[in-house]
């Protein structure tokens, strides 16, 4: 088989990607526009803002995305695109773009959904690095800003000796994500955005067991039976996360140990500085804002963990994938390593490059689709709560 090269295209939040990604595995080109600068006054993605920024920065990010790949809009063969979940305006922009793009250049168009993406992230490397024999059924955590799922994902046939892959739906966060916790955590502690990576570097600082904050107490939705569960849907989802709880145990700590005016004191500093360094963010934390940043951050890789690992067990799956902007996070990769490891359980992580939105992953996912040809309909649109199965 020829090699085929299909044009990915990523703006389900706030980032705009476009990438070229030859015969699903090898990556001829990513480009990401970052739109952190725009939203780090508010402490937090505006969706209007993310939508303008995506209509200024598409055209230019898919040119050099092509330019880097050295091919034209001809060379390619198909174009992937997040269909969603995401904020609308902002998919929107992406989906609009590559349907008129599609439609001009006569080439199929392929619909992806952004967390199948952030999976095949991990199977895209996974390839590079020659390893092809992954043991399923595969659980996977797809963990960032905007979503904490567990899936079960296995590979299906589609005809002609390829196939596809299909998921099951079997945990998720019942209310903030574990990404939107550190960013609002960090917005209450005037540490600045994005949360996740100023928590990270200023943890090892910290005391991780000074505070010790409760895990969340929910009621189950159903049971697991046998080694699958069937027809699991979002709503009654079996192993579920929920991390609104810390997020008002900090603002507890906070008034308990009244640390309102030292964190007052913190954001006029960091407010006169154009783009804070962690070095000055550090160096405007005092030890208590330090512990309760440390002691944060365990409680949360604490929970991911361990409600991972137990619906591995409950599976009974052999392989873990662990995925997402806050995948990146360092100290959730250790522990996963470590537990994972103790219990024989292979983990796989992406690159951290490839942790966060781009749209290597989205041209990725889309192969599979593009050789079993389930191309997009002419009339479909963005969808903002697009369920992954």
């Amino acid at each position: 088989m020829r090699d085929l090269y299909i044009l990915g295209i990523e703006s389900s939040c706030d980032e705009t990607a476009a990438a070229v990604v030859r015969s699903g595995e090898h990556v001829e080109s990513n480009v990401v526009f970052s739109q952190i600068a725009t939203h780090q006054p508010y402490g937090g993605v505006v969706p209007e803002l993310a939508s303008r920024e995506h209509l200024r920065g598409i055209l230019p990010v898919v040119r050099q995305a092509l330019t880097e790949a050295h091919r034209t809009y001809e060379d390619i063969d198909a174009i992937a695109v997040t269909q969603g979940p995401g904020l609308a305006g902002a998919l929107l922009v992406g989906v609009t773009y590559a349907k008129a793009l599609a439609w001009g250049l006569g080439k199929p168009l392929i619909a992806v959904n952004h967390l199948e993406g952030h999976i095949h992230a991990v199977l895209l490397e996974e390839k590079q690095k020659g390893n092809r024999e992954l043991g399923f059924p595969v659980l996977a955590l797809v963990v960032s800003g905007g979503h904490t799922h567990l899936f079960l994902a296995q590979e299906r046939a589609a005809g002609g000796g390829r196939a596809t892959w299909a998921y099951q739906n079997v945990g998720q966060t019942r209310d903030d994500a574990a990404g939107e916790a550190f960013d609002k955590v960090a917005k209450l502690l005037a540490l600045g955005y994005p949360g996740g990576p100023i928590i990270e570097k200023l943890a090892p600082h910290g005391n991780a067991r000074a505070v010790e904050f409760g895990r969340a107490r929910m009621k189950a939705r159903g049971k697991v039976r046998g080694k699958k569960p069937r027809g699991v849907e979002p709503g009654a989802a079996r192993f579920d996360f929920s991390f609104s709880g810390i997020k008002t145990a900090v603002l507890r700590e906070v008034e308990r140990r009244d640390m309102k005016p030292a964190i007052e004191a913190r954001r006029a500093t960091l407010a006169k500085l154009t783009r804070p360094t962690a070095d000055q963010i550090l160096a405007a934390c005092d030890r208590e804002t330090l512990d309760l940043a440390a002691s944060f951050q365990r409680s949360v890789v604490d929970d991911l963990v361990s409600k991972t690992l137990a619906a591995a067990r409950a599976l009974e799956v052999e392989t873990l994938f662990v995925t997402g902007g806050v995948a990146a996070n360092f100290a959730l990769r250790a522990e996963f390593e470590h537990q994972a490891g103790s219990e024989g359980l292979a983990v796989y992580f992406p690159s951290r490059q490839l942790s966060t939105d781009n749209a290597a992953m989205i041209a990725a996912a889309a192969y599979p689709k593009l050789l079993a040809e389930e191309f997009a309909a002419p009339e479909f649109s963005a969808e903002a709560s697009l369920p992954l199965r």
